[in-house]
């Protein structure tokens, strides 16, 4: 039987937007243990937030399965050369695309460099998020608001906008929301407002896009041991991250692997407008 890490973790902190091998315990992301089966063989794939965490894990669990990958992300060159490596590992094309996805023209951008260099856009995966904690709401500051915003829903947008005319009927755009989607943390609330607008963006875009082939679904993760929380996240708080679900432990970035597989799956041809909770067994109702 598989043992993951438990709390209480050792104390630390780190500046945003975090680093993975500072951390304590290094998040496992399937290095070791996915194994693929050829579900997504000649797909290509864009994943922003692809340097670490949820969208490292993803990145090996769709090399593996047999798509190349664009991985977009901000400035964390060490995490993204990683990725590239594993990706590449498995035999599959990794194009790094740093920058970011505030500015639409680069959403524009990471959208255009997939279809040049990577010959298409069969999937989307919508996964970069900001968030930082507040304990009165008069700390969040209206840029930080803003900011939240901007990187979180609307590059989603811009990146969705800009990826749809070049998906062919069978793609697959999977966008990462959150349990706060569904019960709010209220020392996340800029954060926990935007997930809660990625599942109505998820639902009404699988709706409008229902005609053309098109597939939109949502994952959302419950506590996931990534470098967002000790550089988000205060020092009691990374100590004893995930002891507040069921399972008593946050989950691994590879323990959601196969989730955002199954519906990059063109089998997965019935499944749209859903929200898929791993959530370490906290409900989502």
């Amino acid at each position: 039987m598989v043992t993951h890490p438990t709390p209480p973790f050792p104390s630390q902190q780190q500046p945003m937007p975090g680093h993975t091998a500072a951390m304590q315990p290094v998040p496992d992301h399937g290095e070791k243990s996915y194994r693929g089966s050829g579900r997504l063989t000649g797909k290509k794939a864009i994943i922003t937030g692809g340097d670490s965490g949820i969208g490292r894990a993803v990145a090996i669990a769709f090399a593996r399965e047999g798509a190349d990958v664009l991985i977009a992300y901000l400035d964390e060159d060490d995490d993204a050369q990683e990725t590239k490596r594993w990706v590449e590992d498995a035999g599959r094309k990794a194009v790094l695309v740093p920058g970011d996805i505030q500015d639409p023209q680069h959403c524009r951008a990471i959208v255009d460099k997939a279809v040049s260099q990577l010959g298409g856009v069969d999937i989307l995966v919508n996964n970069a998020a900001h968030q930082a904690s507040f304990h009165d709401i008069g700390d969040i500051t209206d840029q930080e608001w803003e900011l939240t915003f901007k990187v979180n829903i609307h590059a989603m947008f811009y990146l969705t906008k800009a990826a749809v005319p070049h998906m062919k009927s069978g793609s697959s755009i999977i966008n990462t929301a959150s349990i706060n989607s569904d019960s709010p943390n209220p020392t996340l609330l800029a954060y926990a407002t935007t997930k809660g607008a990625i599942q109505n963006f998820t639902a009404g875009l699988a709706q409008l896009l229902a005609q053309k082939g098109i597939r939109a679904n949502a994952v959302a993760p419950g506590p996931i041991w990534t470098p967002l929380i000790p550089s988000t996240m205060p020092k009691e708080a990374v100590e004893n991250f995930g002891k507040q679900v069921p399972m008593k432990r946050p989950g691994q970035p590879a323990e959601l692997a196969t989730t955002y597989v199954m519906l990059a799956d063109p089998l997965s041809s019935y499944v749209s407008g859903s929200t898929v909770a791993v959530t370490g067994g906290k409900p989502i109702l």
